[in-house]
């Protein structure tokens, strides 16, 4: 298969800060700032935290206004599986087939690495792989492929419809790309991963490749925030 590039989400615009004018403010009206005393001072020392955003390695996309949900069936179980389903964890959703033959292996390898980076905070981590080939990847198939990389990750199936339907929601492209035979297509997909903090939601989009010690780090930083 060939994977697409990289296609990232619209960057999200991050509210200007109001600390700038406020410093400014306190600087003309020294009198003011001496009324303030104690109270003036923590308002500097707030500006200046909020003016500090936490730095990720991978893209933040907090307050996103897509993947937002993902409502197909856990091919483990058969059952109905929904993102809350994971709350508590950190998940990272990747959307590929199982007969890709570089991307998909090589993504949820790097994920593994991951998790074993993160030592005892690995089993907050659960990957969550959707296909993008509900033809051929039966549940069967999904259950022993994703278990593979590890017993507890969630393999996710649905109808073409359904994986359409989340594709869209994730801002993911795939397509067919025609075999030799009827069957022997390859499919194109996006490459690159979502993160998803405890609290259900989506954080982060990891691009393909990325280091596993940087995504490491990132996921620290969203269990450090979690508390």
């Amino acid at each position: 298969m060939t994977a697409t590039s990289d296609r990232r989400p619209e960057q999200h615009a991050l509210p200007s800060s109001p600390c700038s004018s406020r410093r400014r403010l306190l600087r003309r009206a020294p009198a003011a700032l001496a009324l303030l005393g104690t109270a003036g001072g923590a308002l500097l020392a707030g500006c200046e935290r909020s003016a500090s955003p936490i730095a990720f390695k991978s893209l933040d996309i907090t307050g996103a206004d897509y993947a937002r949900q993902l409502a197909l069936t856990d091919a483990r179980t058969e059952q109905p599986f929904l993102l809350s389903n994971l709350k508590g964890k950190i998940a990272v959703v990747f959307f590929g087939f199982t007969q890709c033959p570089d991307v998909c292996p090589t993504t949820l390898g790097a994920l593994a690495e991951t998790r074993q980076l993160l030592g005892a905070e690995g089993d907050k981590l659960v990957g969550v792989f959707v296909t993008v080939d509900p033809k051929r990847d039966t549940a069967a198939l999904m259950k022993a492929y994703v278990g593979s990389f590890s017993p507890d990750w969630v393999p996710l199936r649905g109808s073409a419809d359904e994986v359409a339907a989340a594709a869209k929601e994730f801002k993911i492209f795939y397509r067919e790309v025609p075999g030799k035979t009827e069957s022997s297509y390859t499919i194109d997909h996006t490459a690159a991963s979502y993160v998803f903090d405890t609290q259900g939601q989506v954080r982060l989009y990891v691009r393909h490749n990325t280091p596993p010690a940087d995504l490491a780090a990132d996921i620290r930083t969203l269990l450090a925030q979690a508390g």
